[in-house]
Formats: C-alpha cells, structure tokens, sequence
C-alpha cells in the first residue's frame, strides 16, 4: 500500500525524470492513488505533443519507463520481495478524451451496424484502443465486436447479431 511519503517520492521522482530529459514542463504534475498499488500521473503541459507522439505511443513510452523507475524507486528488490506498482500516466488528460472519443466512435459504428446489418472494420488500433472498443460494446445485445487480423495491423469488427 502506498503512503503519502511514496506519493512525495513519485511526483519527486517524476519531475527529476523530465528536467533530466531536458524537458522544461513550466506545467505541473497531478498525482492521485487510485487503487491500493496504483497511482494516476497528469501532466499538464503548453506543448504536449512532444510527449505524447503518433497516436499516444511516446506517451506509453514514457509510462512504461516511469513504471519502471518508479517501481524500482519505491521498492527494494534486496529482500526478496518485488511488489508491483501501477501508473497511469497521462499529458493534458490526452488518454481521458481518446476514451471518450473511442467510446462515442464504437457506439456510433455500432449503431449504424444495426441499422445496415452490415458489419463494419475499424482501422488498425493498439491492443489498448482495441479493448476499450470491446468493453464498450460487450453490454450490447444487437452486436458483438472481435479482433481480427495480425500485429500491428489487428483491427476490430463489429457485427449485427440477428435473434
């Protein structure tokens, strides 16, 4: 369980990894524990598409170096005990709004799939973007969604189900 003193550590840690990368945020760091060994990261910045790169992939990128820091930071593999620490790293709530649009678009095309029982193939996506699309569409009862294709080119398509 993180404490107040791993939450200082965290968002300590995080601005020294930015000033290292030369990065000059000018912004602020918004740090929140959202699950017992998770923690959200937001970064507020006036240029965020440095860090954010081609469809977030500079973003998971960095997400997965702070996880990696971070996680070495905060606990000592020298007793035998690695636990596992969980950051959601995010730049000017980039992640929360992709969500949102992703959701809009899976509901839309989904929609529409009804309508044309006709099915529809997203564009390539992330294994991330994928399961959001998946998730949001696994309560409905007039469609069903599915991966298909190979890395890095899988896609989802949805399709009517007919009662």
């Amino acid at each position: 369980m993180l404490n107040q003193n791993d939450l200082e550590k965290i968002k300590k840690e995080t601005q020294r990894f930015f000033e290292e990368m030369n990065f000059d945020m000018g912004t602020k760091i918004e740090i929140k524990q959202t699950k017992e060994n998770a923690v959200s990261l937001n970064l507020t910045t006036a240029e965020p598409q440095i860090l954010i790169g081609k469809d977030g992939q500079t973003l998971m990128d960095i997400q997965h170096l702070l996880k990696r820091i971070l996680g070495k930071i905060l606990y000592k593999e020298d007793d035998g005990t690695e636990e596992h620490i969980f950051i959601d790293f995010d730049i000017n709530n980039y992640k929360e709004r992709k969500i949102e649009y992703l959701k809009e678009l899976a509901n839309g095309l989904a929609n529409e799939v009804v309508l044309t029982k006709k099915e529809k193939i997203l564009n390539p996506m992330s294994s991330y973007e994928r399961r959001i699309i998946h998730l949001e569409l696994s309560e409905r009862k007039d469609v069903e969604t599915k991966s298909i294709g190979e890395e890095p080119m899988r896609k989802v398509a949805i399709t009517p189900l007919t009662n």
